[in-house]
């Protein structure tokens, strides 16, 4: 079993190759991990063309969902945003804070700060900086955010709970989150478990929806709710590299088990809790 560090190099060396590959090659891929699919494109990602502060130069198709959608952003919040690429969901959050707010995207990727920060520059954006930084101790001060977005991220980080406990640092109280994220319903095949290919193309580190609610609990947030809930279907083309025909057909005769969800919880006005203290 890879060690944290081993996990973590494994993902930094991948997307530092995703952040030199074009839109058309990831997308072509389960995450963003390889050249994987001839059947589907987009597996996991859902279409952001249509919101406003799109723009297709930061947009890798890495996502699982459209965090931003469900964030509740208003004009002049500060958010944050986790593992945030190439700057996609940080110039959508831009559109909904406005020249008087501020976005912050953290990325411990060097070849993805660089590509964000070359959007921002060219898009003449003042307000949106990004930071080179590890979210399981991100690199700005107590009590910063309004509102935290992440766009399939946060199944990559083999600390969870370190990155829910700093999510709650940075917020302010009374401030929010709304992440998604790849979780599970049920067990993977093994095969796939053990696929550092499909560690880094998010499903084999994606953990139980339940332990990961209970970390988001855990870690003192509350009015926790699930804004979106859809399965995410593997292709045939993609299990047939980990998975024999038969054990293909018994996956696919099961319930479908990996999920993309768009979670929102809060950090309350009062937040004493056990673990952190005061704030």
């Amino acid at each position: 079993m890879k060690s944290e560090q081993e996990i973590k190099e494994m993902v930094r060396q991948k997307y530092s190759e995703i952040a030199l590959q074009d839109k058309e090659k990831n997308a072509s891929s389960c995450c963003g991990a390889g050249e994987c699919s001839t059947e589907v494109y987009n597996i996991m990602s859902e279409e952001y063309s249509e919101l406003n502060g799109y723009n297709p130069n930061a947009d890798l198709g890495l996502g699982c969902g459209l965090p931003t959608q469900f964030a509740k952003i208003k004009k002049g919040d500060t958010v944050i945003d986790l593992g945030s690429g190439a700057g996609n969901d940080c110039f959508v959050a831009r559109a909904e804070t406005g020249e008087t707010g501020k976005v912050i995207g953290i990325d411990f990727t060097e070849a993805m700060i660089n590509k964000a920060r070359a959007n921002a520059e060219r898009l003449g954006f003042n307000n949106v900086e990004f930071r080179q930084g590890d979210i399981e101790k991100m690199p700005v001060t107590i009590n910063i955010a309004d509102v935290i977005i992440s766009n399939c991220v946060l199944n990559l980080v083999p600390n969870k709970q370190a990155v829910f406990s700093e999510m709650f640092r940075v917020l302010k109280p009374g401030g929010h989150f709304s992440i998604s994220d790849i979780v599970l319903t049920g067990a993977l095949p093994e095969k796939i478990k053990d696929a550092a290919e499909m560690y880094v193309g998010c499903v084999a580190s994606a953990i139980d929806k339940d332990e990961y609610l209970n970390y988001i609990s855990k870690a003192g947030f509350t009015a926790m709710i699930i804004q979106k809930n859809r399965p995410i279907i593997i292709p045939d083309d993609i299990l047939k590299n980990y998975l024999n025909k038969v054990e293909i057909a018994e996956y696919k005769a099961r319930e479908t088990v990996i999920r993309s969800i768009t979670v929102y919880a809060e950090k309350p006005i009062s937040c004493c809790t056990p673990n952190l203290g005061c704030c």
